[in-house]
Parts: C-alpha cells; structure tokens; sequence
C-alpha cells in the first residue's frame, strides 16, 4: 500500500530489506554471543551468583523496599508535577505580558538546570532551614529536585500540545459564547492531552529512572541503591546490575503500556457515532420560518429550527 509518506517497496527493494534484516539479525546473535562467553569466562554466569535471586531474603529485605521506595518518590513527584506543568504551561500563554514573563522565566530556569543540582541544593535547603529528619530528607530532596525540573518540562509539553491545535477550534469556542477560561478548560485541553499524552508519559518514565540519582548522592534507598548493598552482602556485582536493570524495563513498559491503552480509549471516546438525524429529529417552527427558508439574525443562518431528543429512524 502506497502512501504520502510510504511507497510500496518493489522487488529490488523487498530483496535488499531481506538482507539487511539478515546481516543485522547475524551481527545481533554474535554481539550477545560475546556477551555471553565474556561474562562465562569472567566467572559471572556461575550458579552460586544468580542463586540469591531465587531465595526471598534477597527480595524482601532489599530489591522489593527499594522498588517501593522508587516507586513512592516517582509518584509523589508525578502527582505534584503533572498539574504544576499544567498551570505554568498555560500560563506561558496568558494574555497579561507579567503572567507570561514570569511563567516562561521559572521554566526556563529550573528546565536549564541539572535535576542532580537541583536535588542537591533542596537536600541543602532542607538541612539548614526545615527541621525534616534526617531519615526522610532524602526523600523530600528527591522529590523537590524532580518536581521542579519535570513541571518545567511538562509546562513545554502542555503549551506544545494546546498550540499545535488549530486555530479554528478557539475561534469556534468564541464565537458559542465561551470564555478563555472555559476555552481552555472545556475545548483546547480535552483534545490537547490525547496529542501529548506519548510525550507526558515518556517524561514519567524519565521521572522513574532519575529516582536513581538519590540512590547515589543522597543516599536515598531506591532500586539502585538497594541493589549495591545486596551486592555487597552476596558478591555479585553484574547479575545484580542485570536484575535490576530488567525491574526498570519491566516497570516502565508497563507504564507505557496503560498510556498506549489510555491513548487508544481517550481516542475512541471522541469518535462521532456517525448517526443521521432523521426527519423526525428535526421540528420546524412554521412561525418563524414563515413558509420559506429565515436568515436568522446577523449569523445569517436557518431560524425557526429546533432539534428534538427523538432518536434517529
């Protein structure tokens, strides 16, 4: 099938796809092949290494608190970020030139710096001004780091979204009568979160996978950081490393996965049903129309029609 953007590939091409496919395919199995004998010959495929993973110690005490730790500091982040982005994206396109100009300059401030420095300096903050334990700091500067840099990119997100809809949409709302507010609220953001939805969650996967960076400088018990202790007690450095790594894949497919079903539903449930409006839907004020076809005022349209709740035969 042939398209704007794709031609139908003709037998030279179909012949050239199959080798390519072949000769990646063939250099895909040797690279894992090496993999495989590098770490048998560095003794990481032995059994006495992997065998922890069986038992539930390993689980219990470190692997499972960490992913729940990880997985308390990323949704406490999303939960705050998610409508912090919200607001100072719209705001970005606030008709007031101050609401523009201080949204776009706290943005673009905290989205220009490291989100490391930035759990640094709220784990700073935190030690000289709050009272927070010393237990729970590093939580809170995790948190701190990753809302401020993620509502920052979010905020991007949302006014990309809301302007890539066209203009009619806007025009359309005013000229029913609707406010900016209720523009915003009621007609461009419905339409814009199915169209930034794949962006919103790939930043949720970034926000899970930067709970790490705690782990290393704070000291904050997630995943990874869990996962360097249990090395510690047990001696296996690489098989822990391959664990862990297959606990992000894991959670964060699915992740994408519930996106890519709630992108499917959201899209479905803003199909038209397709119904035709049948005779009997339609009443026609004879008063008004006066036998012949009004103008309706200055929209210049039909007048002396009125739409029943009677179902389409």
């Amino acid at each position: 099938m042939s398209s704007v953007l794709y031609d139908t590939p003709g037998p030279r091409a179909k012949r050239r796809n199959v080798l390519l496919s072949v000769v990646f395919t063939v250099l895909l199995a040797l690279v894992l092949w090496w993999v495989w004998q590098t770490m048998d010959d560095k003794g990481q495929l032995k059994w006495s290494l992997w065998e922890p993973f069986t038992t539930s110690e390993a689980w219990t005490t470190y692997l499972l608190p960490g992913l729940g730790d990880t997985l308390k500091a990323a949704a406490i982040s999303m939960v705050i970020a998610l409508p912090l982005g919200a607001v100072f994206g719209i705001a970005r396109m606030s008709e007031h030139a101050w609401v523009r100009g201080v949204a776009g300059t706290v943005v673009e401030f905290f989205r220009a710096i490291p989100v490391l420095l930035l759990m640094l300096f709220a784990n700073e903050f935190y030690v000289r001004s709050t009272d927070v334990s010393s237990e729970q700091r590093p939580l809170y500067a995790v948190v701190t780091g990753l809302v401020l840099y993620n509502a920052s990119v979010l905020a991007e997100i949302v006014r990309a979204g809301i302007l890539s809809l066209p203009k009619g949409q806007t025009e359309a709302a005013y000229a029913v009568g609707l406010r900016k507010g209720q523009t915003m609220t009621s007609v461009l953001l419905p339409q814009a979160v199915t169209a930034m939805l794949p962006a919103i969650v790939s930043q949720l996967v970034v926000i899970v996978k930067d709970t790490a960076l705690g782990g290393v400088m704070l000291g904050f018990t997630e995943l990874l950081n869990s996962r360097s202790t249990l090395a510690a007690n047990y001696a296996n450095v690489i098989p822990s490393f391959i664990v862990v790594g297959i606990i992000y894949i894991i959670l964060n497919f699915l992740l994408t996965s519930f996106a890519g079903w709630l992108e499917q539903r959201l899209r479905r449930s803003k199909k038209s049903t397709g119904a035709v409006l049948g005779e009997d839907t339609v009443e026609v004020n004879p008063a008004a129309v006066g036998g012949t076809f009004g103008t309706g005022g200055e929209g210049g349209g039909p007048s002396g029609f009125t739409f029943t709740d009677k179902p389409p035969r």
